[in-house]
């Protein structure tokens, strides 16, 4: 028996979803002391309810996932618009020096993945899919990858690459809010007191509804510029298209976001921040959802032991990454606390982990500006162009000549 939830159906279950780990969340002392996202919590519980429903019950649940891709856009689109060139420059400094550990930590991912490949006998292209192709990666670059390992002679190379990134977006969800935790519980670090507390708000994922209201015309003109945003970022896509050089969707939605809110603010006609932060927050939240609700657990079962000492492994890198550098680096501070645990869901899982585990973090310790703006620049602009460098200097080497 076969059942497939189309758009509405698919919403449905991904706010019954958010609810349930919501729910969790307030009644487990673990989930709430380790900053778990609600979307991770009651993701898992769903795609387990699938997986056994299709195991036992030999019911099939299939998710028409389109609403899914619309709210990413929509994410992206909020981020750009959120990006002032005047803050962009502030981050400066710490984006360039979280480029430098994201090159490392691609670096060490790939010699993590190449390692176990050799000992388990494998050829050492499955370690690049044990790499940073699924997990920096994450799905989009695993299956693209995939394709390419299937013509080099790597059987089942699509399969095992999105079942790495399917783990690795668990295991960075589960992660980052905990890494996060520990270091300001640790150093007994505070958010800074100098920040304005519009943009406090803005950095922690929930508004002050009694100093900024939020009012019908502020919601409709968001959604306007959201469209705007998603249906621009289609335009300029496709004609990049054409002159050869084709770019993700939600990176052309974020830029046009940048335009119009850079321009917005020259002609003196500033969007509605709080408005755009809780369509962030709305569009961040049932993408994860929907993400994790579907996930097909069950093919995975065959390939779980080779999966579990993957992703163990890689969980260790980027805690190792996350602690010893990224917190390091960017000084210490509550803001490094809050960077190393959005990091740890860049390189495990995606930018939509990281920004979920830093307002896990932020929701209980306080805002921090300049996480929420270093990450996602991090993750949609320069992780994926380096990543690309990175599995290409791999496969040039001639460890690499025969597959």
């Amino acid at each position: 028996m076969e059942i497939k939830l189309e758009n509405l159906e698919v919403l449905i279950v991904a706010i019954l979803v958010l609810w349930v780990g919501q729910q969790l969340t307030r009644r487990i002392r673990f989930l709430d002391r380790y900053n778990i996202p609600l979307a991770v919590t009651g993701g898992i519980i769903c795609s387990l309810i699938v997986a056994l429903l299709a195991g036992l019950g030999n019911v099939r649940i299939e998710f028409d996932l389109a609403l899914r891709d619309l709210f990413l856009l929509f994410f992206f689109s909020t981020i750009g618009l959120g990006a002032k060139f005047r803050t962009l420059a502030e981050g400066g400094k710490t984006l360039a020096l979280l480029t430098g550990v994201a090159l490392v930590l691609l670096v060490l991912q790939n010699l993590t993945g190449v390692g176990l490949a050799l000992l388990a006998g494998e050829r050492p292209g499955y370690g690049l899919l044990a790499g940073s192709i699924s997990f920096a990666g994450g799905h989009g670059t695993a299956i693209a990858w995939g394709e390419e390992a299937l013509k080099a002679g790597l059987e089942g190379a699509r399969e095992f690459g999105i079942a790495c990134a399917t783990f690795g977006l668990i295991a960075g969800g589960l992660i980052g809010g905990p890494i996060g935790g520990w270091l300001i519980e640790k150093y007994r670090l505070r958010p800074s007191q100098a920040e304005p507390s519009e943009q406090q708000a803005a950095s922690s994922g929930h508004q002050g509804e009694e100093c900024h209201p939020i009012r019908i015309e502020d919601v409709l003109g968001t959604l306007l510029v959201l469209a705007v945003c998603v249906t621009a970022g289609d335009l300029v896509n496709r004609f990049l298209s054409m002159k050869g050089l084709a770019l993700p969707g939600f990176l052309t939605a974020m830029m046009v976001g940048i335009v119009i809110t850079n321009l917005a603010d020259k002609f003196h006609a500033p969007l509605h921040q709080p408005a755009i932060d809780r369509a962030n927050e709305l569009s961040l939240q049932l993408f994860l959802a929907m993400s994790l609700m579907s996930m097909d657990l069950l093919s995975l079962v065959h390939a779980a032991g080779a999966l579990l000492v993957i992703v163990v492994s890689q969980m260790l890198v980027i805690t190792l990454v996350a602690v010893f550098l990224v917190f390091r680096i960017t000084g210490r501070t509550y803001d490094s606390a809050v960077m190393a645990a959005g990091f740890t869901g860049l390189g495990l899982g995606a930018t939509p982990v990281a920004i979920a585990n830093m307002t896990a973090v932020t929701r209980k310790y306080g805002p921090s500006l300049k996480a929420f703006l270093v990450i996602p620049l991090i993750g949609a602009f320069f992780i994926d162009l380096l990543n690309a460098l990175v599995i290409k200097f791999f496969l040039a080497t001639p460890f690499f000549g025969g597959g």
